[in-house]
């Protein structure tokens, strides 16, 4: 069953064919990548969903940070914010800065206040975001994290996105990793799943593959290079929704949107946007 077309749109009216509008990382062209100024500024942009990498600490708490290291976008004492996430618990990740890089980065786009940006845990944005936002979650390399997915649905449940008398519609959980998503749907088969998949599909294997996903996703989130009118029609006829990554440029847009895809990531909320308005 085709489930995420049918969701109604949180902040907009009728767009073409309700394509949904995923803000990858949120709007992370314009602010620092998973912080509160980037998912803010999603949804003044007219996001669907906003998006969170998830990687667990040393003391397993989930935090949201798209790298596996610290060394991109933490600043801080080297003892907590350089290395692998895996290896630091939460309290030495509370030292660490996530904002200045992007103005170090992208001096066009810089602002003063997005200096002094933190980590934050996967319970503190959905206790901030609340009733006021969909959210889009990567389970980041699972095999490295044991018990990933079971500390992520009891975050769920904690704040009543999944279980018994959950608000459907609110949450979707992608990941690359199959053995990840299965797991999940064993242990809860009403949380929405998405395959993510970076990998060529040969012609050959496509529908294999595509039978595969539908029997634990909703959905199916190519790399946007591979998407193709065989892949969309495919994906369509065993009930998937199609969700490509990651799409900036219009008229990019403007192509998958004539394939008929049911969502895109994108860093830029409001190109997609106003692309989907004309």
């Amino acid at each position: 069953m085709r489930l995420l077309r049918a969701l109604p749109l949180l902040l907009t009216g009728c767009i073409a064919a309700d394509v949904q509008v995923i803000a990858h990382r949120g709007a992370s062209w314009d602010a620092p990548e998973h912080t509160a100024a980037a998912w803010d500024l999603a949804l003044a942009q007219g996001a669907d969903w906003i998006e969170q990498d998830l990687q667990m600490t040393r003391d397993g708490q989930l935090v949201v940070l798209h790298d596996d290291s610290l060394d991109r976008t933490a600043r801080g004492p080297a003892a907590d914010c350089t290395g692998l996430v895996r290896e630091k618990t939460r309290a030495q990740l509370a030292n660490c800065e996530v904002g200045s890089w992007f103005n170090a980065e992208y001096p066009d786009r810089a602002q003063a206040s997005y200096v002094g940006a933190r980590i934050a845990t996967l319970d503190e944005v959905l206790t901030r975001y609340a009733g006021r936002a969909r959210f889009y979650i990567e389970t980041k390399r699972p095999e490295d994290a044991p018990g990933m997915e079971d500390s992520l649905l009891a975050v769920l449940r904690r704040h009543g996105l999944v279980g018994r008398g959950a608000q459907e519609g609110r949450v979707l959980v992608q990941s690359f990793s199959p053995a990840s998503l299965r797991r999940l749907h064993a242990l809860e088969p009403r949380l929405q799943l998405v395959q993510l998949w970076d990998d060529d599909i040969a012609p050959d294997r496509l529908e294999a593959l595509l039978d595969s996903v539908r029997a634990y996703a909703v959905g199916f989130g190519p790399a946007r290079r591979l998407v193709s009118q065989r892949l969309v029609d495919a994906a369509h006829a065993r009930g998937l929704d199609v969700h490509p990554y990651t799409v900036n440029a219009e008229p990019v847009m403007a192509f998958l949107f004539d394939l008929g895809v049911d969502g895109m990531f994108t860093d830029r909320p409001a190109a997609l946007r106003a692309m989907l308005r004309r």
